[in-house]
């Protein structure tokens, strides 16, 4: 035990993590499974997704009109999630109906039929979503920035699949993938809230009870980035500029230098493209750096919308900026204030029960312990100023920054020779 933290593992092999929060009325349960988009095949890209979306309609005992009832009945919330590496289905009740979060989650996770109508009735709500996301620029830009950064490996596609891939699918297809990919030892069952450890793992050992899957499942392969540029031309108001370089995994002990140098790029309001690109200049509404961090590799990235005829002025306030982090390093305050927004961020974040149990699963996939706020404080507070020179120098390269950019572009060239890193 630790701060409330506890852990156990399961016959079959599933994990079972938990924070004990005293204070709390509620508790959040996620089941997460360490398969994600990354780990399909070319033709199997979406499924992940597509599992995520079936898992809801039904079981051998309840209907989707039950499984929402049922739930709506205690005054839960419930939903799901696909990301690159994980999927996750999680729920929040209070801590009275704990026994029932647990028999439901563990039915919908078990027992899905993927009846074929539901798949294809299904599969017409994830078309909608494809097209939902064509149309919200914002975010399509940073999908088109991935395919570009990550090339042809599986990083690079889109975690909702593509309209051939989804349209291809069937209830056979979803069972073998959801058989082959959701294996025991991959699968770390989370809660934090008001509960007791052993009585919630008594619980989920009844209801996730069942054999050891040993089917073999492929490793993931390494993914590096090179230099690139797209202009994706469209009729829109702005051009959405995406930027990325290589960063570093979520595993480095280098992690918390690149965190600090987000925060001191673009992570907040008094970062230094905010402030040059929106306060000083008036080119932006929305700018802001973003980090992605994987089990294997990382980027790190920067997007902005801007108006055409901002972009080349936008493009090199951006490409000064991060050179300037590889010239000079930081200043003690603006390192102190960075180094203040990141602890901040995390302690606030602590009160939440969904947020502790997101922090209890990704550490016990990501390092198989559990990581207290005040190991992260400690690493977060030993960041020197000459961490995070080195960390930009060995991310800003010539050799290896994507560029893409989405709506009334002008021709890629002039934006290649803007990308020049000293």
């Amino acid at each position: 035990m630790y701060g409330g933290y506890n852990r156990s593992i399961l016959e079959n092999g599933i994990r079972v993590v938990t924070k004990r929060m005293s204070h709390a009325r509620s508790v959040t349960m996620g089941v997460w499974v360490d398969v994600g988009a990354r780990d399909e095949k070319p033709e199997e890209s979406g499924l992940s997704h597509f599992i995520e979306h079936m898992i809801f309609k039904g079981t051998e005992k309840r209907s989707a009109l039950q499984i929402a009832k049922e739930f709506d009945a205690i005054g839960g919330q419930c939903n799901a999630f696909t990301s690159k590496e994980n999927t996750c289905y999680h729920a929040k009740v209070m801590d009275t109906c704990l026994d029932t979060m647990v028999d439901l989650l563990s039915d919908i996770f078990l027992n899905s039929v993927f009846d074929p109508r539901e798949v294809e009735r299904e599969r017409g709500v994830i078309f909608q979503e494809i097209r939902m996301l064509e149309d919200t620029p914002d975010e399509h830009v940073h999908v088109l920035l991935a395919k570009a950064a990550w090339a042809n490996h599986p990083l690079g596609r889109s975690i909702l699949g593509s309209y051939e891939t989804v349209a291809a699918f069937d209830s056979e297809t979803i069972k073998g993938y959801f058989t082959r990919a959701y294996r025991t030892e991959r699968i770390v069952i989370a809660a934090a809230g008001n509960l007791e450890h052993e009585r919630f793992v008594d619980m989920v050992a009844r209801s996730f009870d069942g054999p050891k899957r040993q089917e073999p499942f492929p490793a993931r392969t390494p993914a590096a980035m090179k230099r690139i540029v797209e202009t994706h031309p469209k009729d829109l108001e702005q051009v959405h500029l995406c930027l990325g370089t290589p960063g570093v995994n979520a595993r480095d002990p280098r992690r918390y230098a690149c965190a600090v140098l987000n925060v001191i790029l673009g992570g907040n309001m008094s970062s230094r493209l905010f402030q040059e690109i929106r306060e000083r200049r008036g080119l932006a509404y929305a700018v802001f750096s973003f980090l992605s961090l994987y089990s294997d590799t990382g980027s790190w990235g920067v997007y902005v919308g801007v108006d055409r005829e901002n972009t080349d002025e936008v493009l090199d306030v951006i490409v000064r900026e991060m050179n300037q982090m590889k010239r000079e390093p930081v200043g003690e305050e603006e390192l102190f204030n960075a180094r203040q927004y990141l602890k901040g961020g995390l302690y606030l974040a602590a009160e939440s029960t969904d947020n502790q149990m997101t922090r209890v699963a990704q550490n016990e996939i990501n390092f198989g312990r559990h990581v207290s706020l005040k190991e992260v404080e400690e690493h977060i507070e030993k960041v020197t100023p000459e961490d995070v020179l080195e960390i930009a120098r060995d991310m800003f390269r010539d050799d290896a920054v994507a560029l893409t950019l989405l709506g009334p572009v002008d021709e890629k060239t002039s934006y290649e020779q803007r990308l020049a890193f000293s």
